[in-house]
């Protein structure tokens, strides 16, 4: 995937939605870049990882493309309590299927999404993992998990083939 195709897949969960946003478990920033593009200028990222390298090399790639968003970085592990505001949006993009137990992971993030807030997940459209996507969550559970946490109007935005485990789509819940 490429830039395009990260834009093309939270486009439709993103705009109109509000400026501040989170990516959790952003890595390089390829989502975070993705969220800069379309929230522009005046629009406020939180981006989550536990790889300093990873930060610094989208703090970089942040300033030479999209430098008149506010980018506030916290290197942090998005699986334990994390200080951030209240978010219109919260994106996670392949980070959520490293965690085994959601429902308790996504009650604790929810509290730092406003009411009516956007959650935009991006995941390999099936339930069974592999060593380096343990545990994904298809489309189907994906709207059972998001009821179970409180989540409403889930919906699919956008699929991508893949390679790997054949599919990525993202998803739109509100909260």
């Amino acid at each position: 995937m490429n830039h395009a195709d990260h834009v093309a897949l939270i486009r439709e969960g993103v705009l109109g939605g509000g400026s501040l946003w989170a990516d959790l478990g952003s890595g390089s920033g390829a989502f975070t870049l993705a969220l800069a593009e379309l929230l522009g200028s005046g629009g406020t990222i939180h981006s989550v990882d536990r790889d300093q390298a990873a930060l610094r090399r989208q703090a970089e790639e942040m300033a030479a493309r999209f430098p008149a968003v506010q980018l506030h970085q916290l290197r942090a592990d998005f699986s334990r309590p994390l200080s951030l505001p209240s978010l219109d949006g919260i994106v996670m993009a392949n980070s959520l299927h490293f965690v085994a137990d959601k429902a308790p992971l996504l009650r604790s993030l929810l509290q730092h999404l406003r009411a009516d807030g956007r959650f935009v997940l991006v995941e390999y459209d099936t339930d069974e993992g592999n060593q380096w996507v343990p545990y994904p969550l298809s489309f189907s559970s994906w709207v059972d998990r998001a009821a179970d946490v409180g989540l409403r109007d889930t919906r699919r935005l956008a699929s991508v083939p893949s390679r790997f485990l054949g599919s990525v789509y993202s998803a739109l819940s509100l909260r």
